[in-house]
């Protein structure tokens, strides 16, 4: 296997996953500004490595499998340190929802692979930007230097929550006649 920029740049994200956990416990007032920092780099380089993947013509099926593992573990430590810091159920909720639309959703593209129809669960246009408000959302309440930046997080995650779920439906429908072929 030949590495290319782009799979460099997911292992790049996935190398950054220790350094952003760490970053979340130093016992420092610069904690939550390089913890949003990682995030941050992180995300851009998701939103980089996809793109040059397709310019390039760079796609291989290990960056296939490598990108939205990496992406899905990075933002699931996101909502789970969000919630460990905010401690209440408004992250709480929000962040069960979208761990669990992951889980459903990736326990659904492998389905629709093993039956050869794995396109037709293609990421979405609300899929990407449901993942660029979740990237928002969580770089904001992970930075949270004043209480402007926590309230336009939340938003931001609210709204990611509506897209996280209308997406989840959306691939749902679309999978649905295969889902319940032989239900009667």
């Amino acid at each position: 296997m030949k590495l290319n920029v782009p799979i460099y740049l997911t292992l790049f994200r996935v190398i950054l996953i220790p350094f952003f956990v760490l970053a979340f416990y130093l016992p420092s007032e610069w904690s939550a500004f390089f913890t949003a920092l990682i995030f941050l780099i992180a995300a851009l380089t998701d939103m980089l490595d996809g793109y040059l993947a397709r310019r390039l013509g760079q796609t291989t099926r290990f960056g296939e499998f490598l990108d939205p593992v990496a992406d899905k573990i990075m933002v699931t430590i996101a909502l789970v340190i969000a919630t460990e810091h905010y401690d209440a159920w408004w992250i709480t909720i929000p962040a069960i929802i979208m761990i669990s639309r992951e889980i459903i959703i990736s326990a659904l593209r492998e389905w629709m692979a093993e039956i050869g129809k794995r396109k037709s669960v293609a990421v979405s246009v609300i899929g990407k930007v449901k993942t660029i408000a979740q990237m928002t959302a969580l770089t904001w309440l992970l930075w949270r230097p004043c209480d402007l930046v926590i309230y336009a997080g939340l938003v931001a995650l609210y709204i990611a929550v509506i897209l996280t779920l209308w997406s989840m439906f959306e691939y749902l429908w679309r999978a649905h006649d295969d889902l319940l072929d032989n239900l009667e």
